[in-house]
């Protein structure tokens, strides 16, 4: 009897593996695993150094890490964590207020001279036909870019729609400068911000904001708005401890203006109470004018290497030293932002547009923002 002969199943054949799939695998999922663990790393060395300066021994510190984090909206909530809702408020309401004899602006001490100045056969805007003066200044802790404006009947302010929306975003101020026919721009007043990267972000303001004679936008007992800043007909700025309401700036004849604050200097008396309050290191933005009316622009570096950022205390300064009678604080952090059409070449290739002063590490453009100081063109 023959034996039938056993063969075995079929086996399918099991594709090769590619030469080097596995090694290269391996490598990727060991860098993903590398740079997880150096992120985790790093914030918990950050979290120890906080955490050191919270709670060791000096207020002094403590006071300026918190306020450097409370005032820029993506980091108010993380001083809570470390030294309690109760100890933030006694640090943020330090020295907050104003210690201004005044309310509002006397607008008989400002008396504008530009005619005088461009007639002169030596005066500071020889070298300047364009009517536009740039210079660097280093503290201490930043890095600070003064823009002079020698006449103010060219500062206005610009707005990113007829109909501010949630559903509109405000602009960029690099797009602006491409948009429209100006010299020069600066951020400007308060806006919505929820410390998030949401499109609803800077599409509308806070306060009051006046453009060319009219009222874009008004919202009176905004919290957190210290003062308003804006332009008169005569073309001399107001600067006012409170948030003007639509029908007091109508009554002072304001053309151009919007809310932030505090006021740094009110009838060339410095607002000590903003000058010894405590205050961060952080990029920030002003607007003051000198009592000949040439407008003084100043944005402070911040959030980088080389320039931390400054305090209220320094922008004073800067204020002071440059000639500032009226100054009001703008809008800082992220938002700082300084560009100017480079008419004659200074700065690289005529008649393209500069960014004057340097983003903070953590960002790569502007913010969008629903309104902005603008410079025209002299006719």
């Amino acid at each position: 009897m023959s034996k039938k002969m056993q063969y075995p199943d079929a086996v399918s054949p099991q594709p090769k593996k590619k030469k080097g799939s596995g090694l290269l695998g391996r490598i990727v999922r060991r860098f993903f695993l590398l740079l997880f663990t150096v992120i985790i790393l790093a914030l918990a060395a950050l979290v120890l150094v906080m955490n050191l300066i919270f709670k060791g021994p000096s207020p002094a510190a403590q006071e300026i890490l918190t306020m450097s984090l409370i005032e820029a909206s993506a980091t108010k909530w993380i001083p809570a964590l470390f030294i309690g809702e109760e100890r933030v408020a006694e640090i943020t309401s330090a020295g907050s207020g104003s210690s201004l004899t005044d309310d509002v602006t006397d607008t008989s001490q400002v008396i504008i001279q530009k005619d005088s100045a461009i007639s002169s056969t030596s005066n500071e805007w020889d070298n300047y036909p364009d009517g536009i003066r740039i210079e660097d200044y280093a503290g201490d802790t930043y890095n600070a870019h003064i823009m002079i404006v020698r006449d103010p009947s060219l500062v206005y302010m610009g707005i990113s729609t007829e109909n501010y929306s949630t559903s509109i975003p405000g602009k960029r101020l690099n797009a602006v400068m491409e948009e429209e026919n100006v010299l020069a721009a600066i951020n400007a007043g308060a806006f919505y911000d929820n410390g998030t990267t949401s499109a609803v972000v800077g599409s509308y303001p806070l306060g009051l904001v006046m453009s060319n004679g009219r009222c874009v936008w008004t919202q009176d007992k905004q919290p957190g708005l210290e003062g308003f800043a804006g332009f008169t007909t005569d073309d001399v700025l107001v600067v006012s401890t409170t948030n003007l309401t639509q029908a007091q700036a109508e009554e002072m004849n304001i053309r151009d203006g919007c809310c932030f604050g505090p006021v740094l200097i009110m009838n060339g008396e410095v607002n000590m109470e903003a000058y010894n309050m405590n205050s961060g290191f952080n990029p920030r933005t002003a607007i003051g004018q000198r009592a000949d009316g040439a407008v003084i622009f100043v944005c402070i570096d911040g959030r980088q290497a080389g320039s931390v950022g400054g305090t209220y205390r320094d922008i004073i300064d800067i204020m002071v030293e440059y000639g500032a009678v009226n100054a009001c604080n703008m809008d800082g952090g992220s938002s700082s932002i300084m560009y100017y059409r480079d008419t004659y070449g200074r700065y690289g290739e005529a008649g393209q547009v500069q960014m004057i002063n340097s983003y903070s590490l953590l960002q790569s453009e502007p913010r969008r923002m629903p309104n902005y100081w603008l410079v025209k063109p002299a006719e």
